[in-house]
């Protein structure tokens, strides 16, 4: 029996005829494509029509499964961090002990 579920990104399913499970990681409506990735963490897309004939089912992440974002082949160095050293030293702006800050009339005034 064929069950006709919509792909919902983030949700896994089992492809029956093929005995495994693929995750959904989006759906683009206007192009008709959906995006899925294999446990293998192969990425394919197909087609909403090819979805809809499909016998899927419901299913639980495979066991072990641990959700991380899958890197663009061209992005490899996306995990970089550059730290700029002058922001380093403005943690420090709110320092100055001459002036306090005034509820009363949103002004500031100097402490004696």
């Amino acid at each position: 029996m064929s069950r006709d579920y919509e792909p919902v990104p983030g949700k896994w399913y089992e492809d029956l005829d093929a005995e495994d499970t693929f995750q959904v990681l989006s759906v683009d409506p206007d192009e008709e494509i959906v995006r899925i990735q294999w446990p293998d963490r192969e990425i394919q897309e197909i087609d909403l029509d090819s979805w809809h004939e499909m016998d899927l089912e419901l299913a639980e992440p495979p066991d072990g499964w641990v959700d991380d974002v899958v890197p663009d082949e061209d992005d490899e160095d996306d995990d970089e961090v550059i730290v700029d050293e002058e922001d380093e030293d403005d943690d420090d702006w709110d320092d100055d002990e001459d002036e306090d800050y005034d509820d009363d009339d949103d002004e500031y005034r100097d402490r004696e």
